[in-house]
């Protein structure tokens, strides 16, 4: 039983990672689209996400294939859950500056 929760956990932290590193990107795109350096903004974006992804990836399955497999999954799930919100964020302000725009 113990288990069992370990592994839900590892797939609960794994979603978080996913959030992290997902969510991250699509803030960088946000933000470096508009910036004078994006070269700057995706490497250094790019360096810390993959840094708290690998850290977390190694801290939760070091010793465990059954956890690291749960937080791989828990991270897949994320990435479908962020296009997802993220395409739904995006369609609603768009709405929101043609509406200004009339």
């Amino acid at each position: 039983m113990n288990e069992i929760i370990l592994i839900g956990l590892a797939l609960l932290a794994g979603i978080g990672l996913g959030f992290i590193f997902f969510g991250g990107l699509w803030w960088t795109v946000k933000i470096a689209t508009n910036s004078k350096k994006p070269a700057l903004w995706f490497l250094g974006s790019l360096a810390f996400r993959l840094t708290l992804v690998l850290a977390g990836f190694y801290i939760i399955g070091v010793g465990d294939l059954i956890r690291l497999v749960s937080c791989f999954t828990g991270f897949f799930i994320a990435r479908f859950l962020v296009i997802h919100l993220t395409k739904a964020y995006d369609l609603r302000n768009q709405k929101e500056e043609t509406t200004h725009e009339a």
